[in-house]
């Protein structure tokens, strides 16, 4: 439907009516237009500002908030958001249109929720109009509805970065049924993962029986890569989430990263070389120092790189769990770790 009609007809619906014609709407179902409320106070620019007090007393009582009056034309095409202390402090007989300023953030119908929350934090704004793709004001999203969506969508994120498909509704009411729908597809996806693992250690069987020492270090290292990796890919999923970074900004973040991906595995590699030292010598020590670098690098860049490659993909980035994560780091680990050992003391 038109703009201009679906914002007469939201405003005679009662709040039942109006929680079933949102499903009707044809917005999609994540988006803002099924998290707006039809209930604001809009004036007209030509109107005088003892007017618009006057249009604001009567309508204020049913609408969400009064605290930001929008301004639309006669065909409720959005114009500007002004706060109510605007209105407040002007002269009674200034026009609208003279205290309008054409500094607001306003939102599509259109798009997702989530864009809601990132707008609103980076603007510090308690409430935002929505228009639909002809610019007719049809809603408003309030703090109070974001903050939900916000939480929500954290909720989410931290499930899929455990590997865990998401959950709708709480832990305590989910059945044990749901919970093991929800977690077993992961686990045996990573268990298929973890066999290259496996497979990488038995391509080295001969470097590992010529120097046993190797092993009592295998654990350690390919859990360093696989920490790094995890460490390196939460702040990634968040950043992507909050807006902080964008997927133009890959190369410089790649850059970061590794840098500081340096920085670690150096120190790390100089702790961990006094306990090669004394167990394998000289040359196993630098081995594992020089090992310990490159899983910490190679780690930080594979947690750096898969929330950039699934965002480019249309895949949520949060997809780039930490046991995914954890699994793919471990066999660049091991194939390092042996390789570096067969090259240095076979």
């Amino acid at each position: 439907m038109p703009g201009q009609a679906t914002q007469k007809l939201l405003n005679l619906l009662s709040p039942d009516d109006l929680r079933e014609a949102r499903q009707l709407l044809g917005y999609p179902e994540e988006s803002i237009g099924r998290l707006m409320t039809p209930d604001y106070v809009a004036v007209r620019p030509e109107w005088t500002i003892q007017h618009a007090l006057e249009h604001i007393r009567s309508r204020g009582r049913n609408s969400e908030t009064i605290n930001v009056i929008y301004v639309t034309d006669a065909n409720w095409r959005f114009l500007d958001a002004l706060d109510l202390r605007h209105f407040i402090l002007a002269d009674p007989q200034q026009r609208v249109a003279d205290i309008m300023d054409q500094s607001y953030v306003r939102l599509s119908a259109f798009d997702d929720r989530e864009k809601a929350v990132q707008v609103m934090q980076r603007y510090d704004l308690p409430v935002l109009p929505v228009v639909d793709s002809d610019g007719i004001l049809v809603g408003i999203v309030t703090f109070d509805d974001v903050f939900d969506v916000a939480e929500e969508e954290t909720t989410e994120d931290f499930h899929k970065t455990a590997a865990v498909t998401p959950i709708r509704g709480s832990y305590s009411d989910a059945r044990i049924p749901e919970l093991y729908s929800k977690r077993i597809g992961w686990l045996l996806a990573l268990v298929f993962v973890n066999i290259f693992s496996g497979g990488a250690i038995a391509a080295f069987e001969d470097t590992l029986a010529a120097m046993i020492a190797l092993a009592f270090f295998l654990p350690l290292l390919i859990d360093s890569s696989g920490n790094a990796g995890s460490q390196a890919a939460t702040l990634m999923v968040r950043a992507l989430a909050m807006g902080d970074v964008h997927l133009k900004d890959w190369a410089r973040i790649l850059v970061k990263e590794i840098l500081v991906a340096l920085l670690l595995g150096l120190t790390m590699g100089a702790a961990v070389s006094l306990i090669a030292v004394w167990r394998g010598g000289p040359e196993v020590s630098l081995v594992v120092s020089l090992s310990m670098v490159l899983v910490v690098i190679m780690g930080s860049t594979i947690g750096t790189i898969m929330p950039f490659v699934l965002s480019r993909l249309k895949f949520d980035p949060a997809t780039a769990s930490a046991p995914l994560i954890t699994s793919l780091s471990d066999i660049a680990g091991v194939l390092i770790y042996f390789s570096l050992a067969t090259w240095l003391l076979m």
